[in-house]
């Protein structure tokens, strides 16, 4: 069975909900490896960052943009760190983050039509 997808193939497009529920924390040097912006990063201890934003009690990357469940994008896409590259659609994770925005499971969703 094939993972979900949208009109352009990727669901996340159309979700971000991961990016508006977790601490998206990494070791320090990943974001200058990366190339992340350093506005993007906020340190959380002398040895890891996070993305900027997610390091609050209602975190929302300060990357995404868009809304939530109809239209997102990531601005540093290419450059992301490791946590937001091991998170997959459908995972326990993507699960629980589209939860908590009131969404519903990829198996939930018929795909729309261009």
């Amino acid at each position: 069975m094939s993972k979900p997808g949208n009109v352009w193939g990727n669901p996340c497009l159309q979700c971000g909900a991961c990016c508006a529920t977790y601490r998206v924390s990494f070791y320090w040097a990943e974001a200058e490896q990366r190339g992340l912006p350093d506005d993007l990063i906020e340190q959380i201890s002398p040895w890891h960052a996070c993305m900027a934003g997610t390091g609050q009690p209602e975190p929302r990357c300060r990357a995404l943009a868009g809304t939530i469940g109809e239209s997102v994008s990531c601005l540093v896409y290419p450059q992301r760190p490791e946590p937001c590259r091991e998170l997959q659609p459908g995972d326990d994770k993507c699960v629980r983050a589209r939860r908590r925005h009131g969404l519903g499971s990829f198996d939930d969703e018929t795909p729309r039509a261009a």
